[in-house]
């Protein structure tokens, strides 16, 4: 047996795991943890943010981007509940993080003593494990079960950590447990992996949607598409697993995606969903016969009602898939799709290829396009900010890094710093719209101190775009969307970073090419006009609404009483 502190025993325990960062914000609570630490700063970087939610969302990137499980710390009290918003990113897109909770002493507790909070209620709903530490014994094992436990599950594990408990003195064994995670393996069975050899051998025009599940199985999805002629869409957090000129690849689907991934779905006859839950269930087929693909069995099913599930590893079944399959002679679907799909290109590079000031956003990602390294992490914001990058940023072997199920404002900028601190070597990149930068932006001063050379680049309009956008389709009029004007680029230049503020078309390629050069963090400001991020494919419904938000607009501006709409009217629109 060994004598040693709580703490030292713990910090042997995420040395064994191989963590290397923990993003955090330390405080009374947790400062006894926080020394062990500062012993253990060669091995372990503690990332210092000025907000515990760009912490917690920078661990959850962290996890996306590397596989690795990510980490983040705070005080009990309000540090730990500032970790919420970043800690639902990790538990809605299936990310390890583990979270480190200070809390007021043992001898406190149940006092209702300063800052103290019911931490492990607060933390129920979002965790898969979630304990407080009682005893100094217990931490080292706690912490084991509770990393296996968010690599098993894919999600959120806390230790709540009384600030008592890291200095306390224990005895350990010198045999450690071993720092890794047994996977389960699961093969389809053998009689739906028939049925569903028999369904696609007689499929004329089956169509396959494709997300995260796929992403180690980019071969495999690429020849199951060939063997079947069958054009792939990808859900939003997919994109990337197949480059987007890919022959195959018909981009996204949805409010962001392309008209020829709309008009396949609704032609298709045999849909297969290959490691996703798309949630967006108008956006897929009435009728269609349907194959769902998952690792996980409760997911089969859940959001859409298919006729065969097979719960597997995605680049196992599609192999076993593929070499069973005779290949597909008939490709007349598979080249309409195609057809579609390059007209549509056509049609993006001519709204790209325009010249205008105020710049639309749609002209700003081609020259984004051409600094970014074909390694490059690219990180993404919420808004209107998504839809531009979805249809118009040509992915190659680039990894895409957003918040997709939880959609959270202000996860670029935190995922572009988990991104360099992962590959120090690779271009980390954030894309966002004015609103959800200043959600987070005081931690751009986090890649200033850090030496982060990040480019951050803000598409600035002033406004809520997507909200004003979806008052309108609702057809209300916009209320309180408006920002207000701020320089990003002066902000820059004030936290020691730089800043280009791009006011003019003519100005664009220039700013881009100078931050690509930069080896501090830059903030590329660019004016953009208020421009409507429509759909690839316009439902009547859309149209409809949109129609009456133009007519109340109208008789707003020119200060008119909006007369009573005729039944048949009224019925259109």
């Amino acid at each position: 047996m060994i004598k040693t502190t709580a703490g030292k025993a713990a910090m042997s325990v995420l040395k064994e795991w191989n963590i290397d960062h923990i993003f955090g914000m330390p405080g009374d609570s947790i400062n006894h943890f926080m020394d062990n630490l500062r012993s253990e700063k060669d091995e372990i970087e503690f990332i210092q943010v000025r907000h515990e939610e760009v912490g917690a969302l920078a661990a959850s990137s962290y996890a996306k981007i590397t596989g690795k499980i990510g980490v983040c710390l705070s005080i009990g009290g309000p540090g730990a509940i500032h970790l919420l918003n970043g800690l639902y990113d990790a538990k809605a897109d299936g990310a390890p993080v583990l979270v480190l909770a200070g809390q007021v002493p043992r001898a406190k507790l149940g006092n209702e003593s300063f800052q103290e909070v019911n931490l492990e209620r607060v933390f129920d709903d979002v965790s898969v494990f979630n304990h407080r530490v009682d005893s100094p014994e217990s931490f080292p094992h706690l912490l084991q079960q509770a990393i296996r436990t968010a690599y098993a599950k894919k999600g959120v594990a806390v230790l709540v950590i009384p600030d008592d408990i890291p200095s306390s003195t224990i005895k350990i064994d010198e045999k450690t447990p071993i720092a890794n995670v047994s996977k389960t393996i699961s093969h389809s069975d053998p009689e739906d992996i028939a049925k569903a050899l028999l369904a696609i051998k007689y499929a004329k025009k089956p169509v396959i949607l494709a997300g995260t599940g796929a992403k180690h199985a980019k071969l495999e999805l690429a020849q199951f598409a060939e063997k079947i002629a069958a054009p792939i869409i990808f859900t939003l957090p997919g994109k990337g697993i197949l480059p987007d000129h890919h022959p195959y690849n018909l981009g996204q689907l949805g409010q962001i995606g392309t008209k020829p991934a709309y008009e396949a779905m609704e032609e298709t006859d045999l849909l297969i969903m290959v490691g996703t839950s798309f949630p967006y269930r108008e956006f897929l087929p009435d009728g269609a016969e349907a194959i769902q693909l998952d690792s996980d069995a409760t997911q089969i099913g859940r959001r859409y009602p298919v006729s065969i599930g097979l719960v597997g590893d995605s680049k196992t079944t599609l192999s076993q898939l593929t070499h069973n399959l005779d290949y597909q002679e008939n490709r007349r679907f598979l080249e309409e799709c195609q057809a579609n799909m390059e007209n549509w290109w056509k049609h993006v590079e001519k709204e790209e290829n325009e010249v205008s000031t105020p710049i639309k956003p749609q002209q700003v990602i081609p020259k984004l396009q051409k600094i970014v390294d074909d390694d490059a992490i690219v990180s993404v914001d919420v808004g209107n900010v998504t839809v531009w990058m979805a249809r118009h940023f040509r992915m190659t072997n680039q990894k895409f890094v957003i918040s997709s199920w939880l959609a959270t404002m202000g996860c670029g900028l935190p995922a572009a710093i988990a991104g360099k601190l992962a590959h120090p070597e690779k271009q980390s990149v954030a894309v966002c719209g004015d609103g959800g930068f200043t959600m987070v932006m005081q931690d751009y001063v986090t890649a200033v101190k850090y030496k982060l050379p990040i480019v951050v680049v803000v598409l600035n309009n002033s406004e809520i775009g997507m909200i004003k956008y979806e008052q309108a389709i609702q057809g209300h009029l916009d209320y309180q969307t408006q920002l207000g004007e701020m320089n990003f680029a002066k902000f820059a230049e004030s936290c020691g970073g730089i800043g280009y503020r791009v006011e003019k078309y003519e100005e664009l390629e220039t700013a881009f090419e100078k931050a690509a050069l930069a080896n501090v963090p830059v903030v590329i400001d660019v004016v953009v006009a208020d421009e409507p991020p429509l759909p690839g494919k316009i439902s009547f419904g859309q149209a409809a609404n949109y129609s009456k938000h133009i007519m109340k607009k109208f008789f707003k501006e020119h200060e008119l009483e909006m007369p009573p709409l005729r039944k048949g009217l009224s019925r259109m629109l």
